[in-house]
């Protein structure tokens, strides 16, 4: 049988790069076309390192991934909730509706329903990369993509057998890298927040013109102020405040100026929250949703009618995804463009890779990513209602991976250190074809 990565490997590197372009237009190309500036610092920053363009071209990955011959899919594992984009920055710190700080998977724009081999491969290939740019040993590198492997399996028996319902990475059972990030999110408070923010202004809160964002006119802001008020009816019955707390204070429109959020339309509204006390103001914001990247490469129909819009998509799938989800995580419609609501969160805080170099705390770390990215595949919240994936996600993995544990870490690490070097090559390739102006529209 031949490799993907070989038939990657053999392809001439015009063909190759002529792919790359495609996977950007194909997916994106309205989108560019309205903030063709925007695309261009995106990729600026994507050419910046190997694991930067990987970050942004999850659809190249996924045109990639789906052709490749996969033993541990059937039905049902094709057909789980994934991340969508699961590289080794989309963990992080929340507060979840139980009032617990949690170290999860975070970031849910491009989630959508597709084979669990996905998300675990994308997080494995990310690894290779950082390992490499780290100049990590290639054994070191294969050791550290077999402790992610074997976290997730490991992680997935245990749920399949009734084991670690609640399982979640808190304060209360974490230790090294992960502590410090949980104790760090949890010196930041909502206060600081809205004074980074807001203002004070004839005694009440106003969001911060300028640099961090522009006014809108009173059209614009009627219809935002309209849309938010069919995003309310979004939020699940068990999770809705009374009508005060979503009372609109203010809203300015902002630009998406990230590597995943180029070009979109966002926006930031300032709600009462729960009293009229100025320190209970909440943040939440209003982001257009763009298309899944692994959306092009699942061919099932039924998923794709799933969804009304990509606004509700990233909602549903986020439930679908995350226990104990955002109380305000909702979406809505803006000027025919689905939207995805949720709360700017002051307890917020990442890894920083650049800080993690000891190979034990890697090692450590990188297991316990594993044992995250089986919670997402096998936990959902209380408040979700989905029914596209009707049966027990966890026995279904666990049904392909109970006594191939060891042939599963061997095939996905395989894969992830050869794709890695695929990524390094396909870096220079979109680089040169960048800064040789050969993608449409830039």
């Amino acid at each position: 049988m031949t490799r993907l990565t070989d038939l990657i490997h053999d392809t001439s590197a015009a063909d190759r790069q002529r792919f790359i372009v495609e996977s950007f237009t194909k997916n994106y190309a309205q989108i560019i076309a309205g903030d063709p500036a925007a695309w261009r610092g995106k990729f600026r920053k994507m050419a910046s390192s190997a694991f930067a363009f990987y970050r942004g071209s999850a659809a190249l990955f996924f045109a990639d991934v789906s052709r490749d011959e996969d033993p541990f899919l059937n039905q049902q594992t094709s057909r789980v909730w994934i991340q969508g984009d699961l590289h080794a920055e989309n963990f992080g710190t929340y507060m979840n509706s139980s009032g617990v700080l949690v170290f999860d998977v975070n970031d849910f724009d491009e989630a959508y329903v597709g084979p669990f081999t996905w998300d675990v491969k994308r997080f494995l290939v990310s690894l290779a990369l950082i390992g490499y740019q780290k100049a990590m040993s290639d054994a070191e590198i294969r050791e550290v993509l077999a402790s992610g492997a074997r976290g997730y399996a490991h992680q997935v028996s245990r749920f399949a057998a009734g084991e670690d319902a609640d399982f979640a990475l808190t304060l209360a059972n974490t230790s090294g890298k992960l502590l410090d990030v949980l104790r760090q999110a949890r010196l930041r408070t909502r206060v600081s927040l809205l004074e980074a923010e807001t203002t004070i202004v004839d005694g009440d809160r106003r969001l911060i013109r300028g640099r961090q964002g522009s006014d809108l006119d009173a059209a614009s802001y009627a219809s935002v102020k309209a849309a938010l008020e069919g995003y309310y009816e979004t939020i699940p019955s068990g999770k809705r405040r009374a009508a005060l707390a979503y009372e609109v204070k203010d809203i300015i429109k902002r630009r998406g100026l990230g590597i995943g959020s180029a070009g979109l339309n966002l926006y930031s509204v300032l709600i009462e929250g729960e009293n009229q006390a100025l320190e209970n103001d909440i943040l939440i914001s209003l982001k257009e949703a763009k298309p899944a990247a692994p959306s092009l490469y699942v061919l099932d129909e039924q998923v794709k009618q799933y969804f009304l819009h990509d606004g509700q998509r990233s909602a549903v799938s986020q439930r679908a995804l995350q226990s104990h989800a955002d109380p305000l995580l909702g979406y809505t419609t803006l000027n025919g463009r689905g939207m995805y609501v949720a709360e700017v969160s002051p307890y917020t805080a990442g890894l920083e890779w650049d800080e993690i170099n000891d190979m034990d705390d890697i090692l450590q770390v990188v297991e316990l990513l594993g044992r995250c990215i089986a919670k997402i595949h096998c936990c959902s919240d209380d408040a979700s209602d989905q029914t596209l994936v009707p049966y027990c996600t966890e026995a279904a993995i666990n049904g392909v991976l109970d006594g191939r544990e060891t042939d599963f870490v061997t095939a996905l690490v395989d894969f992830s250190e050869r794709y890695a070097a695929i990524v390094r090559r396909d870096h220079l390739l979109f680089a040169d074809a960048f800064r040789n102006r050969l993608i449409p529209g830039i």
